[in-house]
């Protein structure tokens, strides 16, 4: 399958971005500390049929920041996506956001009218969708995990970040064959990053959330089968459903299916951007 990549200079930066595929463009933006490489297995079942773009946030792997200690907010990572979509697109895409690449992708479709068609937005980790309490709470909850790393470290951290989301660690019932991905050195500086300034990101989100129910991009919350309902990046997708009128759709695994199950999530992608156009 045809690739390439390439870097863009943005403001305070410069990423690395790639584009596997043929057909028309689907970004993905990814969740957590992923990079480009994130969604590879996922990628291998849709290449045939899209040119997937993927791109190293900035402050993640072999993207760079003039300032990292700095970090980013929300808005700046998307207007990273506006900048990446207007040297790869040409017309509005499909894209599929997963965690903060969906909070991302919310904030591109209200403040970049026209870029995006079809957003597929996987538990987004927004808590201004929420009720004021419940709000609140969460982003004391995000709050305390960035004082547990900076106090214990990752491993410490990580089992808590897990359950806050609902993720299983073990992954009893991932498809096989997955390609590995061990926290090496690059995954330990990414979690670095992520924790100590996406956290900060989500904890000071600007999103309009009246706004998102206006845009012109249509809006497919989607969950994990496996994520429990309860758990904050679920009520956030919920939530979501209920401002934008729409359905949400399930997706095999749960809060990370787009690397432990590809194959399924892959066709359930498919299935999903073809009931909509």
């Amino acid at each position: 399958m045809p690739t390439f990549s390439g870097t863009l200079d943005v403001p305070g930066g410069v990423l690395h971005y790639q584009v596997r595929g043929t057909g028309p463009l689907l970004l993905i933006s990814e969740s957590g500390e992923g990079d480009a490489d994130r969604s590879g297995d996922l990628i291998d079942h849709l290449a045939d049929t899209y040119s997937v773009a993927t791109y190293d946030r900035r402050g993640l792997s072999r993207s760079r920041m003039d300032h990292p200690e700095r970090g980013a907010s929300l808005a700046e990572h998307a207007d990273d996506v506006h900048r990446l979509l207007g040297v790869l697109a040409d017309a509005p895409v499909r894209m599929l956001g997963c965690s903060l690449g969906a909070v991302i992708g919310l904030h591109v479709a209200v403040r970049h009218p026209g870029e995006i068609a079809t957003l597929i937005a996987h538990e987004p980790v927004a808590p201004r969708l929420l009720p004021e309490g419940e709000r609140s709470r969460h982003e004391r909850e995000l709050a305390a995990l960035q004082d547990l790393y900076r106090r214990e470290g990752l491993g410490a951290a990580l089992p808590r970040i897990a359950r806050t989301l609902g993720i299983d660690p073990t992954h009893k019932d991932a498809e096989p064959d997955l390609t590995p991905q061990p926290i090496n050195e690059r995954r330990t500086a990414n979690f670095d990053y992520f924790i100590r300034h996406d956290f900060t990101a989500v904890i000071h989100d600007t999103i309009d959330v009246g706004a998102v129910k206006d845009v012109s991009a249509r809006i497919i919350p989607a969950v994990g089968r496996t994520t429990p309902q309860d758990v904050f990046d679920r009520r956030c997708a919920d939530a979501l459903s209920a401002l934008v009128g729409q359905e949400t759709a399930e997706f095999p695994g749960g809060h990370n299916g787009n690397t432990s199950h590809p194959r399924a999530y892959a066709t359930r992608l498919r299935q999903v951007l073809a009931d909509v156009g």
